[in-house]
């Protein structure tokens, strides 16, 4: 069995997805359905030359989700099909939308929304996240404990877990780990403590944004975050897209349940390879796949 895992956001970079569009010129129509729908010039951003214009969080979001799906699709053109779709964290989105549950030009909107309301949650440099290299998820959680404003964000593999939260609290818990043994701390770029309860005012406003959008039932199995199961349920997919905003991503669980359902083969699918490094480290008996 085959599982398409679609990258997260901190994947974007300038000129990213020439080489698809160059392969298939007429993607650029989903560049124009972008523009339609929330007024954004999306090609003009990613081929242009200010990349703190592309790093602004809703920038970002919708312009890995439009590459990841023109390189989903040319995957498709080549016969590559998926038995299963995941993504990390913003990817899940385009695993949503691989699986038909959303259309691209509600994807383009909701993704749009959920990076704004992400930027506006928190004000900037008020928190941020931070990469633990090879240290003990249980011995990262036990010197948490002592530290309630930060909180794990990204469960990615067993030797990287990212955590989040409101910064003051954020930089001491970092100098307590890299005491307790943690092999690396590396802050992360980015503009604030994301997957964290800090960011409860986004997961509401994206609540409200998209509850009249129409989610479908899923033409493939999708393996969400939040739950680290199948799920089929369109209320709970949206649920689950919706409520990921201040929870952890299981990406190791994740991995895993698929691989329990007899995943054998990942396709990693977006502008980088993060997720294969990843899944080397839960399990290197798979087979992986760049697009």
């Amino acid at each position: 069995m085959r599982c398409f895992v679609f990258t997260g956001q901190g994947s974007q970079f300038l000129g990213m997805g020439k080489d698809i569009l160059e392969l298939k010129p007429e993607y650029n129509i989903y560049f124009d359905k972008v523009k339609d729908r929330i007024g954004v010039d999306i090609k003009k951003i990613i081929f242009g030359d200010d990349e703190k214009e592309l790093t602004l969080t809703q920038n970002a979001q919708v312009a890995i989700l439009t590459i990841s799906y023109m390189k989903y699709l040319y995957a498709l053109s080549k016969g590559l099909t998926p038995d299963v779709v995941a993504g990390h964290s913003l990817g899940e989105w385009t695993a949503i939308l691989a699986a038909e549950v959303i259309s691209f030009e509600d994807a383009v909107e909701a993704v749009y929304y959920r990076g704004l309301y992400m930027s506006e949650a928190i004000e900037p440099g008020k928190g941020g996240m931070a990469a633990i290299i090879g240290m003990d998820v249980s011995e990262i959680e036990r010197v948490l404990k002592n530290y309630p404003n930060v909180q794990i964000a990204n469960y990615n593999s067993p030797s990287q877990i990212v955590i989040s939260g409101e910064m003051e609290e954020l930089l001491i818990s970092m100098e307590k780990l890299k005491e307790s043994g943690a092999k690396k701390v590396v802050p992360l770029n980015v503009s604030g403590p994301f997957h964290s309860k800090f960011l409860k005012e986004a997961e509401d406003r994206l609540r409200r944004k998209i509850e009249k959008l129409p989610f479908n039932k899923p033409k493939i199995p999708v393996v969400q975050n939040v739950s680290a199961k199948f799920e089929t349920d369109p209320e709970v997919i949206k649920e689950n897209v919706i409520r990921q905003i201040t929870s952890p991503v299981r990406w190791i669980e994740c991995v895993q349940e698929c691989i329990r359902n007899g995943v054998d083969e990942f396709v990693e699918i977006g502008p980088t390879q993060v997720l294969t490094k990843f899944i080397k480290q839960i399990d290197r008996n798979v087979k992986l796949v760049n697009i």
